[in-house]
């Protein structure tokens, strides 16, 4: 009876949380986000970013020992557990400059994904947009 009720309200069908594919907010990468072990981790699944000077490796790697890793396969996200209404405790690796922020990440009304990270008290956040139908 009462799932009849509310199918006949329309009510919203449940968040489809942050498992999927996402496009980073400068569209050059595919990143996939899923469980690792109890947390939640994102990977670089496809390169976009075509040209002369395209790095395919993590060229900018602190960890010189690092630096022919490819990009596809490459941990950008790792270590986030649900925390209310976003995820936490986590940390987001730029693989442009080498450097590992804090993170929390949060999922949008649009069905985005806002990637915060902060060095200090300072953060900048990025959109990312989900190219999977999870």
């Amino acid at each position: 009876m009462l799932l009849a009720f509310l199918l006949a309200t329309g009510a919203p069908a449940p968040s489809p949380g942050i498992a999927g594919d996402w496009l980073t907010a400068d569209r050059s990468a595919i990143v996939r986000v899923g469980p690792c072990g109890e947390r939640l981790c994102g990977t670089v699944v496809r390169v976009l970013a075509r040209g002369n000077g395209v790095p395919s490796t993590d060229v900018n790697n602190p960890d010189r020992a690092l630096r022919s890793h490819p990009l596809v396969g490459l941990k950008v996200l790792t270590g986030f557990a649900r925390d209310g209404p976003g995820w936490t405790g986590g940390r987001a690796y730029d693989p442009k400059t080498g450097g590992s922020y804090r993170a929390k990440l949060s999922l949008g009304r649009d069905n985005s994904l806002t990637v915060t990270g902060c060095v200090l008290f300072i953060c900048k956040s990025q959109r990312w947009i989900r190219v999977d139908r999870r």
